[in-house]
């Protein structure tokens, strides 16, 4: 026996879905440890990490010249190496309760349309983020296993996952992927669709976190049954001073519908490219929603008018895709099986 399989004994392995907008580690045995914001707060001067998760989000928009709040992941890739590794460094610590000599075997979660260049990119991180192994899976395919789909079975599932950086969209039968294709529109790019609105109809400049509240708090896909109006702050762009600006749900649905378009695309391109046989499976089935962007209102409603398709929202959308990738660890038979070797 190696000192590095005795080493695998001590360590507890780990699930992440490394999103754009937020990562979740999940530790075998615990459940959901970690789920906290993508983003690291860095001291310029020293290059030192101030900040990481949560307390790095508060930072954003409100940091001294020294401080940048940086998000290392963009549209669900690594944009930035050295920082991913510190973060992921950090959240597998926190995992740990801050034990520094473990070697977890860890399985990541990743969008459909990654580059090898890319794919390279997060295993290196994670190895040097003190790994053992690292198996990475499509994040389509795991949001389904979390969302409770029946992978295995040879019948067609449909699931659209819709996260901070990429929406995935995937055809399942028999753990195997039939169709899938990722968009890099999703949850932030909706963030980035509402400051643009708000600048050009009333002058506000608004920052990001601002932007994906207003998108919480009134956003939707489809016409709601009462309407929701919100107060947002911004600076005027004209008089360069504080300015509260009141909107309602049909504006920002009016600011949203270029993302919710391309996302209603994808769906549809999906089902266009799906063999005829599943085609009938998921007619019966319907379509499954994970990811934070299930949770915009009415997007459920706005799907089924255009399919004519049921479609249903995942039990817990943000934490499907690490419940699935959760489920590996125990399954390593179907790891092998789906796993992006």
């Amino acid at each position: 026996m190696n000192f590095r399989s005795l080493f695998s004994l001590f360590s507890r392995d780990l699930a992440i879905d490394l999103g754009t907008a937020n990562t979740l580690v999940f530790v075998a045995g615990h459940g959901i440890v970690v789920n906290e914001p993508s983003i690291v707060a860095i001291n310029k001067t020293n290059g030192e990490v101030e900040a990481v998760g949560r307390e790095a989000k508060e930072m954003i928009g409100r940091t001294p010249g020294n401080i940048v709040a940086i998000r290392p992941m963009k549209d669900g890739v690594i944009a930035d190496f050295k920082v991913t590794e510190k973060m992921l460094t950090y959240f597998i610590q926190k995992a740990h309760n801050r034990k520094m000599l473990v070697h977890p075997r860890i399985v990541i979660g990743v969008p459909s349309e990654i580059t090898p260049v890319e794919k390279r990119a997060v295993q290196d991180s994670a190895y040097r983020a003190n790994a053992s192994e690292v198996h990475l899976v499509e994040q389509a395919m795991v949001a389904a296993i979390g969302a409770g789909l029946p992978i295995t079975e040879p019948s067609g599932n449909m699931i659209v996952d819709i996260g901070g950086g990429t929406t995935d969209v995937a055809v399942i039968s028999m753990s195997g992927i039939v169709y899938s294709r990722s968009v890099r529109v999703a949850g932030n790019e909706m963030d980035e669709a509402i400051i643009s609105y708000l600048k050009k109809k009333y002058n506000l400049l608004i920052g990001e976190r601002t932007a994906e509240r207003v998108k919480i708090e009134v956003g939707s896909a489809y016409k709601l049954e009462k309407p929701l109006t919100m107060e947002i702050k911004g600076r005027n762009l004209i008089e360069g001073v504080p300015r509260t600006v009141t909107v309602d749900d049909s504006e920002i649905r009016e600011a949203l519908s270029d993302c919710v378009g391309t996302i209603m695309n994808a769906i549809r391109v999906a089902l266009e490219r799906t063999p005829p046989e599943l085609s009938a499976d998921i007619s019966d089935r319907g379509i499954v929603l994970s990811g934070g962007g299930a949770l915009l209102r009415n997007l459920d409603v706005r799907i089924r008018e255009e399919t004519g398709l049921p479609v249903s929202i995942a039990e817990d959308p943000l934490a499907s895709v690490v419940l699935g990738t959760g489920r590996m660890l125990s399954d390593f038979q179907l790891l092998r099986r789906i796993s992006l070797e």
